[in-house]
């Protein structure tokens, strides 16, 4: 069964108060319980992980190289220019999903910039709450495939 780590970052904890006209108004909460029953039906374990530190998002990274198959992150604005977490992603060796609600390149210059993105699997972008879901399933997908592969060198 695998193990996806779902994490927020700086200021995801406001959804659906937060300039709704942008980011809608489903809740952090609300998303979070549609990924469960997205889990849930395709027999996976989501736990999920929001925080506005960028040191603690690192330090929960690490540590789901031992715990989760996969990661799905939505860093926030930390996406635009961390390279700490950047190298964090490239770091655990586990594949990471980077979402984002809104089509971040239409956005504007410093936004268009995803310095997450080079370390990333893949990268879902402006679908609303529902690039959560689309991240869910790509991360689950590529779980179950890293699971089926035969060991390197073999």
């Amino acid at each position: 069964m695998p193990r996806i780590l779902v994490v927020y970052g700086p200021n995801l904890n406001l959804l659906g108060e937060r300039e709704p006209h942008i980011y809608g108004r489903e809740s952090m909460q609300e998303i979070n319980a549609k990924l469960a029953e997205l889990a849930r039906r395709e027999d996976a374990e989501v736990e999920f992980y929001q925080s506005n530190s960028e040191g603690a998002i690192i330090d929960r990274l690490h540590a789901a190289r031992k715990d989760s198959d996969a990661v799905v992150i939505n860093a926030g604005a930390l996406s635009h220019y961390s390279y700490a977490l950047r190298d964090a992603i490239a770091a655990i060796q586990i594949p990471v999903i980077e979402v984002h609600m809104t089509n971040v390149v239409a956005r504007g210059e410093f936004r268009s910039t995803l310095v997450l993105a080079p370390a990333c699997q893949g990268v879902v972008y402006g679908f609303g709450a529902n690039s959560f879901l689309l991240g869910l399933r790509a991360a689950i997908e590529v779980a179950r495939d890293r699971a089926a592969a035969p060991p390197r060198g073999s």
